[in-house]
């Protein structure tokens, strides 16, 4: 927000020096954990520096080599066709940094065993869902029918895609249910009751189940990602302990 220039020569020198020395730090973080390697191709192996090298080389190309390339090529905002494609080359890129919120990951292994245990319970989520909506769409068709002609049906049920958007918004997301509520009591207590029911199934049964399986899902992910970890500490232990007996014949 502060920065509104396309290109980093052209932005203010606070910008500049923060783009420089975050890419100089990261590239030398890098050099320093791929010569930690004693066998360099074991690095291929490591998905995390994997991803690193693909996070310190967009940063490299769109901190120092594109900057080269638009030097080079005389590119300045507005300065015809092909400089606007360098400057989408150069916003592409910078849409790249987003993926360096992944390196969260790494220091907060609670929101990884989120991530993980929501990707495990996209399948049960999904299926939720689809009960949500075809309970959705049943009462829909029953409120067009019920209240054909009356002033609510008018306001909040004309239609099966209308009730379908009232019921979701105000009977399972319950956002001024008591005003919708309100609105159908004073014509009809059975079309009251009936909301009073697709509000107990969709808003407290179905919805509520959705988060049990979540809750369930992510505590069983931690208990496993608890119980991997304890595996590789053992086994990382005893690797260096059998390569020490092996040191010493």
């Amino acid at each position: 927000d502060f920065n509104p220039s396309e290109i980093l020569s052209e932005a203010p020198a606070v910008f500049q020096v923060a783009e420089h020395s975050f890419c100089a730090f990261f590239v030398c973080e890098w050099i320093i954990r791929f010569m930690a390697f004693r066998r360099k191709c074991d690095g291929l192996r490591d998905s995390w520096f994997v991803f690193d090298t693909i996070l310190v080389t967009v940063m490299v190309v769109e901190t120092w080599v594109m900057q080269i390339v638009v030097s080079a090529a005389g590119a300045s905002r507005g300065s015809g066709l092909g400089d606007a494609s360098v400057l989408r080359l150069l916003r592409l890129l910078r849409l790249m940094r987003l993926a360096r919120m992944a390196r969260l990951l790494r220091a907060l292994p609670e929101l990884l065993v989120l991530m993980k245990g929501m990707a495990r319970a996209l399948r049960s989520v999904v299926f939720t869902l689809f009960l949500v909506f075809v309970t959705t769409y049943v009462f829909a068709i029953a409120f067009v029918q019920l209240t054909d002609g009356l002033a609510s049906g008018e306001a909040y049920f004309a239609s099966v895609p209308h009730a379908m958007y009232s019921l979701v918004l105000h009977g399972t997301l319950l956002d001024s249910v008591s005003v919708v509520m309100g609105a159908v009591i004073k014509e009809s207590l059975f079309n009251a009751f009936v909301l009073l029911l697709f509000i107990l199934l969709s808003a407290l049964t179905l919805m509520n189940m959705l988060i049990g399986i979540l809750c369930e899902v992510v505590s069983n992910v931690a208990a496993a990602e608890k119980d991997a970890m304890a595996i590789l500490f053992v086994k990382s232990k005893l690797s260096s302990i059998l390569q020490t007996f092996d040191e010493n014949g």
